[in-house]
């Protein structure tokens, strides 16, 4: 290949791969707080009731003070509670 082609084939390569890797992904605006339904260690961010403050730190399966961030929609589909924030 010329030089030029191989430039174009690899930006044609890392759009495409930047392109798939936004694929599925939800914006923040479009995801809601569920509570409840964060596994031990797998919540998104501080708990409601205080218990901790960081994400991972939740210690039992679906505790309410505990949330993931979920698609709008979803959540009481998977059990949860929608709460604002």
């Amino acid at each position: 290949m010329k030089p030029t082609l191989a430039r174009q084939a690899l930006v044609a390569a890392a759009l495409a791969s930047l392109g798939a890797a936004g694929m599925g992904v939800a914006h923040a605006e479009d995801n809601v707080r569920c509570y409840g339904i964060a596994k031990a260690g797998q919540n998104d961010c501080g708990s409601k009731t205080g218990v901790h403050g960081c994400a991972g730190e939740a210690k039992v399966d679906n505790d309410k003070g505990d949330f993931r961030n979920v698609p709008k929609g979803t959540c009481r589909k998977l059990g949860g509670t929608v709460d604002t924030y």
